[in-house]
Formats: structure tokens, C-alpha cells, sequence
């Protein structure tokens, strides 16, 4: 392309050739230039306009805001909705780990509010910044997940606790007479019909007649009849080959295939059988032999502090009985 310039004065003339790549570049820098310029002339007409609060830019600029607003209002709302439904969540959890919590702390035999207290808490304060939304939804994220592995946590322990109670609950820990003293204790004595040495399979507590045989776990009754050397009879299966045995009673209260938990009363201290006066006969068998009931009776001394004072006269004997 050529461009011819002359000059009515000096009567002179030029000509610029110009090629098509240079064309291009000369329009595009004659754009851009346009662009600058409108783009300035637009901004500092729209701010003078906006500052001055002329009517057109004025009301421009209030759509403008208030579209940003808006904008700004629904990202909040939604933010605000999804938040509240994280600590809707949380919430539910939180109650369901209280109520795991007690009843693990129940299990456990510690006091719930021990745990409720709040822990004490101080230091001096360094102030920092305020957390970002980011932040802050990382920060519930982090702490549902945390809910969740306690919330597992605390149901492991509670299956395991219970199955621990379970099993405890079936060992013959509770002392099968309130009010009695201890007899004869288990092992070789005397026999009080023969003289002879004799193997004593159980142990002896002394009561008055009537008195009241409770189970010393919980089980399933067996046996309920009168045999010719224990008398009236009851023997309870706790489960894992633990029998135990109430004998010389003088009444039975429970019957064969009863269930009974512990403490239930089976039976009434009485000298039915081979005998020489009321008292309670009471052995535990494992695989049908027999061991020292008062290992049994001294493991759950500390659950039952009635028993304390029946344990503390175990040193007395009297072969007299049986």
C-alpha cells in the first residue's frame, strides 16, 4: 500500500509504502490506543459521575453494588445453610457420644459427671488472626471425623465392657447368705459323723433356720430335690461348666429349668440331709470338680461390701457342721 503526502506550501510530495504486515501492526497499535483512551475517557467519567452522583451513573452504580450484594448475600446464605446442617450433624453425633459415654462410664463403674466436668483451662493470650471460611470448614471437618473414630472407639469399648460384665455377672462373686457366719471352709477336717479325715468340697455358713439362699450368679437351675446326704438341693448352671450348689435347705423356692439372676432367692437355710444343725452348705464345681468357693466369694468383696464382714470371720471354723 502506498501513501502519497504532499505539501501545498513547498509544492513537495512524499510517498510511504507501506507492506501488509506493517499495515497490521500500524491497526493494531492505532486499537489499542483507542481502547486506552476509552477506557480512561469511561473511568474517569464514571467516577466523577459516581463521585458527583450524577442520575444516570448514579443509578448504575447502585445496580452495580447492589448485584454484588446480592451475589455476596446468596454465597453467605448457602455457606450458612451447608454449615448448619454440618452442626445439625455434629449435634446428633455429639449426644449419641454422651450417650455412649455414660453408659461406657457406667459400665466402667466411673462417675458420668466426673467426666462431664469441664477441664480447667488458661495462659496468657497471644491474639491472632480471625479464621477464614476455608479454615473454619476445615476445622468442622476435622472434628466430625474425630466425632466418628470416638463414637467407633467408645462402641468397641462398650461391647467389650458389657461381654466383661456379662461374664462377671456368671461367676459365683456374691455371698449366697446375707447373715451367716463362716464354718467349716473348704479342704481336708474332721468329719463330724466318722471322726475321719474327710474331704469338705464346700464351705459351711452358719445362719438361723429360714434365713434366706440367694443365687450367687446368675443362671439356670438344674437341680431342685432332696438328696440323701446334701438334703434339699438346688444347683444353678452358670454357663462354661460353673455349677454351683445350696444344700441342707430347709425349703426350696425355685424349680428345675428356672432362670434366676443374681442375688434371686433359691432357697431357705435349713438341716435337711446329712447334718447337724442349720446352716448353709454351698460349693462350686467347674467341669464337675470341686474348688474353694471362697476364692470365688473373695473376688467380689469389693461389689459387695455386705460380704465384707461374713469374709472377715473365715478364720473361724466349726466342724460341727456341714
Amino acid at each position: 500500500m502506498h501513501f502519497i503526502i504532499t505539501d501545498a506550501w513547498l509544492a513537495k510530495s512524499r510517498a510511504i509504502h507501506l507492506s501488509g504486515t506493517k499495515l497490521l501492526l500500524a491497526l493494531i497499535g492505532l486499537s489499542f490506543v483507542l481502547v486506552v483512551l476509552a477506557a480512561g475517557l469511561y473511568h474517569l467519567v464514571f467516577l466523577k459521575g459516581a463521585r458527583e452522583g450524577w442520575p444516570v451513573i448514579g443509578t448504575l452504580v447502585k445496580l452495580v453494588v447492589k448485584d454484588e450484594f446480592e451475589q455476596r448475600d446468596r454465597f453467605m446464605r448457602e455457606n450458612l445453610d451447608a454449615m448448619a446442617r454440618k452442626l445439625g450433624e455434629m449435634q446428633a453425633k455429639l449426644v449419641q457420644l454422651e450417650a455412649l459415654g455414660e453408659r461406657v462410664s457406667g459400665l466402667a463403674g466411673v462417675n458420668p459427671a466426673e467426666i462431664k466436668a469441664a477441664p480447667g483451662r488458661g495462659g496468657a493470650l497471644v491474639s491472632g488472626r480471625s479464621l477464614s471460611m476455608e479454615e473454619l470448614q476445615a476445622t468442622l471437618r476435622d472434628l466430625d471425623q474425630l466425632t466418628e473414630s470416638r463414637a467407633d472407639l467408645l462402641t468397641v469399648m462398650e461391647s467389650r465392657l458389657l461381654d466383661q460384665k456379662i461374664r462377671t455377672m456368671m461367676l459365683p462373686t456374691q455371698m449366697p447368705v446375707q447373715f451367716g457366719h463362716l464354718g467349716s471352709p473348704f479342704g481336708w477336717r474332721i468329719d463330724p459323723f466318722t471322726g475321719r479325715s474327710a474331704l469338705h468340697t464346700g464351705v459351711d455358713f452358719e445362719a438361723q433356720t429360714g434365713a434366706p439362699i440367694v443365687a450367687a450368679a446368675g443362671g439356670v437351675v438344674v437341680t431342685a430335690e432332696v438328696h440323701p446326704a446334701y438334703g434339699n438341693m438346688v444347683e444353678i448352671d452358670h454357663g462354661n461348666d460353673l455349677v454351683t450348689r445350696y444344700a441342707h435347705a430347709s425349703r426350696l423356692t425355685v424349680k428345675k429349668g428356672d432362670l434366676v439372676k443374681r442375688g434371686h432367692k433359691v432357697a431357705e437355710v435349713g438341716t435337711t440331709g446329712r447334718s447337724t444343725g442349720p446352716h448353709l452348705h454351698f460349693e462350686v464345681l467347674v467341669q464337675g470338680v470341686p474348688q474353694n468357693p471362697q476364692k470365688f466369694l473373695d473376688a467380689g468383696q469389693n461389689a459387695a461390701p455386705a460380704g465384707q464382714a461374713v469374709a472377715k470371720a473365715g478364720h473361724r471354723r466349726n466342724p460341727a457342721s456341714r
